[in-house]
């Protein structure tokens, strides 16, 4: 596997190659190389007359410092939207969208004097000006991690009698009517606590409901249905789970509520994507390491009104609260 720069042995092949006339696609394919990475470190080094593997390798450490002032520090406007950003646990792909997005959403808090736009690589790049927004990044890191292989969940026991996802209307899955959601739940420390979340398929509306003592179907039923008791009854349609025997008593919930419980396929949690994604993203508030038993409804509360006002590209840089409260107000 090459590494991320060119080697000098690397250079040198590529020499050979320009001498002998060879063209830049076929020595790419040589070194493993993608075409255009040689195409302009041949242009950067005098062009491939003039190209030499010594004089290219001597001068590419200076090339790669960047000792321009950063943009960050030359526009504190700027640098105050993106920190103002990274505080409240935004993405840098949410801080960032365009740069007309930025600048009507600083100017509605009187915060851009003048329309300036960043991309999602300085909002990395800022995370690193103080440690602590380092840490308030969602994965706490400011480097990239290379992402192995899912192992998948084990084995959690039958549900008799489910309703399988493939039986689903089709307006669920073009996410045409709201009201359709997608349920889980988190486990915490050492798999003893646990906290069930629900999100809404079209708007991305997350709830969060608290489960202090333990994940037994009953108690997982009566807290769900407490919970779904406190939304507007237009916008409970379906819910979709996966096999997880917390959700054993399907059939009474279905009956109690008028709700239809949908499962996924074993060890298929892409099938229910929206929740597999938003857990992701609540791992930054309910880490593995947490007894999510000493949180209360009023924090679970709390960590969901924060993500329901994160702007989401997919909802058009809106936020899942501006989304959710339109179905809302039309059926109210």
């Amino acid at each position: 596997m090459p590494g991320r720069r060119l080697s000098i042995e690397e250079r040198e092949e590529l020499s050979r190659g320009l001498v002998a006339k060879v063209s830049l696609r076929l020595i790419a394919g040589r070194l493993g190389r993608p075409a255009s990475t040689l195409s302009r470190e041949v242009a950067r080094n005098g062009g491939m007359a003039r190209y030499r593997a010594a004089r290219a390798h001597r001068a590419a450490p200076a090339r790669a410092r960047r000792p321009k002032e950063h943009k960050l520090a030359r526009h504190w406007d700027l640098a105050r939207a993106v920190e103002g950003g990274l505080e409240t646990r935004w993405s840098p792909e949410q801080i960032s969208p365009t740069a007309s997005v930025l600048s009507i959403r600083l100017s509605r808090t009187g915060g851009c004097r003048t329309r300036r736009s960043t991309s999602s690589s300085t909002c990395k790049v800022a995370e690193g000006f103080e440690p602590s927004l380092s840490r308030r990044s969602r994965s706490g890191r400011t480097c990239r991690r290379k992402k192995g292989p899912n192992p998948g969940r084990g084995t959690r026991g039958r549900i008799v009698d489910p309703v399988l996802i493939s039986e689903r209307p089709p307006e669920v899955e073009d996410r045409a009517v709201p009201g359709h959601w997608e349920g889980d739940l988190v486990l915490g420390r050492s798999g003893r606590s646990q906290v069930a979340t629900l999100v809404e398929r079209t708007t991305r509306f997350v709830v969060l409901v608290h489960l202090p003592g333990d994940r037994k179907a009953e108690t997982v039923r009566d807290a769900m249905q407490r919970t779904i008791a406190t939304l507007p009854e237009a916008i409970l349609r379906s819910i979709t789970w996966d096999q997880g025997k917390e959700m054993a008593t399907h059939a009474s919930f279905t009956v109690d509520t008028g709700i239809q419980v949908y499962f996924c396929e074993p060890h298929h949690p892409w099938q229910r994507g929206t929740n597999d994604n938003t857990n992701g993203l609540l791992r930054q508030h309910l880490p593995r390491s947490l007894d999510l038993s000493t949180l209360g409804q009023e924090q679970l509360d709390a960590i969901a009104d924060e993500l329901n006002g994160r702007p989401r590209e997919t909802l058009g840089w809106r936020t899942p609260s501006e989304r959710f409260a339109e179905p809302v107000a039309m059926t109210g």
